[in-house]
């Protein structure tokens, strides 16, 4: 089995940033995506990632990637590199949430849950208040 699914303490982050790219600048995405993603991908807890086109919509790609947990995402996009290559290009994503934490994987033929890290107060409790001393992840 695939090692990265077996440790439920740090769930695996998947991103997904959807783009709407007209015909017109479609080569200069491709370009800009490339050493985006070449360029994340030298970041500590970079698993993998990959640059796709819809099937159904000449303007729609995606840039996809894969990190060891939300930490080194973050870590990732605050690197001097990233901030200069990726960032403005992913900062032209569609406006949704990007980043989700893997759950329940099957690979390799086994089913693996995890935890997800999201505390049960997250949504009520902002930067610099204090909840409790210890508060349970959201239920998957």
């Amino acid at each position: 089995m695939n090692e990265l699914w077996t440790d439920s303490s740090a769930p695996i982050v998947v991103v997904i940033n959807r783009f709407r790219v007209p015909l017109d600048a479609a080569v200069g995405f491709a370009e800009a995506a490339r050493l985006a993603l070449a360029t994340l991908a030298q970041s500590d807890g970079f698993v993998d990632g990959l640059i796709g086109q819809s099937t159904d919509e000449t303007d729609l790609r995606v840039i996809t990637t894969r990190w060891t947990g939300v930490g080194s995402y973050r870590r990732a996009l605050s690197r001097f590199e990233v901030k200069v290559s990726a960032v403005p290009l992913l900062s032209t994503a569609i406006d949704e949430s990007s980043a989700f934490e893997a759950v329940h994987v099957v690979s390799d033929g086994f089913a693996t849950d995890a935890s997800a890290g999201r505390a049960a107060d997250a949504d009520s409790i902002s930067l610099g208040q204090a909840s409790a001393a210890v508060v349970p992840p959201v239920p998957a």
